[in-house]
């Protein structure tokens, strides 16, 4: 007697009937209005670009290679209240030996399928973002065929590994915040935070790499990167430190100082502004984002994350030349930021004044003040490495 397999013949019949039914979208239903996806050393990103937010309520599943249906290993993640058609349905094809391809199919008239055809997997994640509303899944393993892509700059990629509270620190990814059509903050004088967030980032990489630390730019000019793509670049780097270089703003002209923010599954009411203005969303989209924080493991990274915002803030605020003294002292901060929970290793978020008050522009303005404040952050990473290495020769966490 044939077995039936019945869960796969549902799938076909659902299929058939949007088929026959016209592939008419549904009122009410959100779109997916675009696919991306980028190969990096230790994993595979994949971005679906949507055009209202979602919640993701299944998991993802996995299934194992079909060697008669000839279907790969793959995972899929069902997501309900979006459209797709048969945009999708040929697939993108990858091919990196991490992913074959990606296919997107309109599983019941009110959910799509996306489908991720593997070569090579050891486990994944899953996030949502908003504004622009997007589903990332990274996918990690070892390439097919034992190989590694390599990134340029960097020896030794084969070897695991070490958890992060582990290995030495090597690598430093500067990123400067916002860039190309998006300025940021704007202040006195027309003073864009895009611009001396990256001529910050100027100015520290060479007193790093005076250091011995290797420096990787999320971006080295003015253009636009998106969060996830800033991330990814740190992750494919396999940075060890991620710094993101911001300046803030603030309606009262009278509010000055310097603060830095690090990931934690709390935040502090008052850094709800700020963490929507760098995010690009609007303040009520924030709280969404603390429950995504709570899905994911980050207790491993969120100590040492507090410790280097803290070494950044303190030497920041004591170091500077008598000139630049005093600074106000607005302390390191606990604050649900994308690029930082995004990343996974320490990371945190300075902002390095604000632009809407006078006396800080016009230190913003200085490339004397910026390389002392350069100093003092190229110092605070080597007192953290120093601390971390010591720590973990004693088999500290």
């Amino acid at each position: 007697m044939t077995s039936i397999r019945v869960a796969p013949l549902l799938a076909v019949l659902t299929l058939l009937l949007v088929f026959l039914l016209g592939a008419s979208e549904p009122r009410g239903l959100g779109e997916v209005v675009g696919l991306r996806h980028w190969s990096y050393p230790d994993y595979t990103r994949v971005v679906v670009h949507l055009d209202r937010p979602v919640e993701i309520e299944s998991a993802i599943q996995h299934l194992p290679a079909d060697v008669e249906a000839e279907r790969p290993e793959r995972i899929y993640l069902d997501v309900k209240g979006i459209w797709v058609g048969r945009d999708y349905e040929a697939g993108v094809p990858v091919g990196d030996g991490l992913l074959e391809g990606v296919r997107i199919g309109q599983y019941t008239r009110d959910a799509i399928r996306i489908v991720l055809d593997l070569s090579s997997y050891e486990r994944h994640r899953v996030i949502t973002l908003r504004e622009p509303d997007r589903l990332v899944l990274d996918v990690y393993g070892p390439r097919e065929g034992g190989e590694s892509l390599r990134w340029p700059d960097k020896e030794s990629h084969e070897a695991p590994r070490l958890p992060s509270a582990m290995r030495q620190i090597e690598t430093v990814v500067l990123d400067p915040g916002h860039g190309g059509v998006d300025p940021g903050a704007i202040g006195v004088g027309g003073l864009r935070e895009k611009d001396v967030a990256l001529r910050l980032a100027r100015q520290i990489a060479p007193k790093l790499e005076a250091k011995g630390f290797r420096v990787v730019f999320t971006r080295k000019d003015d253009r636009k990167i998106t969060l996830e793509e800033r991330t990814a670049i740190a992750e494919a780097a396999r940075g060890d430190i991620f710094v993101s270089l911001h300046a803030n703003a603030s309606r009262k002209r009278t509010t000055s100082g310097v603060e830095t923010y690090y990931l934690d599954e709390n935040h502090e009411r008052h850094s709800l502004t700020v963490a929507a203005r760098e995010n690009g969303v609007e303040r009520s989209a924030v709280n969404p984002l603390q429950r995504t924080l709570a899905k994911l493991r980050v207790s491993e990274v969120s100590p040492h994350s507090r410790k280097l915002a803290e070494s950044v803030q303190e030497q920041i605020v004591l170091g500077m030349p008598p000139r630049w003294r005093p600074m106000n002292d607005l302390g390191a901060k606990r604050g649900p930021f994308y690029v930082l929970f995004l990343s996974t290793m320490p990371a945190v978020l300075l902002e390095a004044g604000f632009l809407t008050n006078g006396s800080d522009a016009k230190r913003l303005r200085s490339d004397a003040y910026l390389e002392a404040l350069a100093d003092q952050i190229a110092v605070a990473l080597a007192s953290y490495r120093a601390g971390r290495q010591t720590l973990a020769y004693h088999g500290a966490p």
